[in-house]
């Protein structure tokens, strides 16, 4: 039953034909559960379903300190998995409020430099829906520790950016930018996407880029370069049509992909080997 009072079918999806080359899930929650039934993919089934499909590599991402911790133990146990630390900018209000802000940061920072396989700083950000304006302070303070240290350790900054473009903007430009910006979910128009494009960014593009009200986020991908576009799922959420409202999961990126190279009016190798070349830069190197 979903919070609108409706019943929803949350049957898992059908496993895909597989891409003809191998592509990189640029973000992914693996340790959040499917919903309150209790079905979830284990990690391992999760990742094996993946590769069935050619989705061989994966960007776990931790959005508070158990889900960094999980993170980077996640990626150390699976070569297929790097992994991302950082406080989700809606957790910032609550521990700047508690006055755990700056510790929750530090030990951020530790996780961060424990392990090679730890690529990324993120998601980190602004989210403007979910925070009203007494939280956004904390949030900007947060964002700006994040941008510093994923400069510091060179890492990769993933951003999250809802409802809050020009202010995403105006701290990245104040900060300075990192070498490697991943626009997470991207969900701006053509105007916003040439703005990060010009700063240096990947624009992420997950399932919404299916929906058929997204008719401005598939003129934003149009505009978008080859060479700055990633693809993701941000599972267990946004899953792609047509199975939009099931339960979400890497191996159901091939429906993205192709809806992706429509878009672009490419051939679905020609794209695969762009995801898969872009995300090796974007995250670093290969992994």
């Amino acid at each position: 039953m979903g919070e609108d009072g409706r019943s929803r079918d949350r049957s898992r999806p059908a496993v895909p034909d597989p891409l003809p080359m191998s592509v990189v899930d640029a973000h992914c929650h693996l340790d959040i559960a499917d919903g309150e039934d209790g079905d979830w993919l284990s990690p391992a089934e999760a990742i094996r379903l993946a590769k069935s499909v050619g989705v061989t590599r994966i960007v776990q991402v931790g959005c508070d300190l158990p889900g960094a911790v999980w993170a980077v133990e996640a990626a150390t146990q699976y070569p297929n998995l790097v992994a991302g630390v950082a406080l989700h900018p809606n957790e910032a209000p609550k521990l700047k409020a508690a006055g755990e802000l700056e510790s929750a940061l530090a030990e951020i920072e530790q996780l961060a430099a424990s392990s090679d396989k730890v690529r990324v700083i993120g998601e980190t950000g602004l989210d403007y829906f979910r925070t009203g304006e007494d939280g956004r302070a904390a949030q900007h303070e947060s964002f700006a520790a994040h941008i510093e240290l994923a400069k510091r350790l060179g890492k990769t900054l993933m951003i999250h950016d809802r409802d809050a473009h020009d202010d995403i903007l105006r701290i990245l430009d104040r900060e300075g930018v990192p070498d490697r910006v991943v626009m997470h979910c991207f969900s701006g128009d053509t105007e916003f996407a040439r703005e990060c494009v010009n700063r240096g960014a990947y624009l992420s593009f997950a399932g919404v880029v299916t929906f058929k009200n997204a008719q401005s986020l598939r003129d934003a991908l149009a505009v978008t370069p080859l060479d700055r576009i990633l693809v993701e799922t941000d599972a267990p959420y946004l899953t792609p049509s047509p199975y939009r409202g099931k339960p979400n999961a890497s191996y159901l990126i091939p429906h993205t992909v192709r809806k992706m190279a429509d878009v672009l009016n490419i051939s679905v190798p020609e794209l695969c080997a762009s995801l898969n070349d872009n995300a090796n830069r974007a995250f670093g190197g290969a992994w």
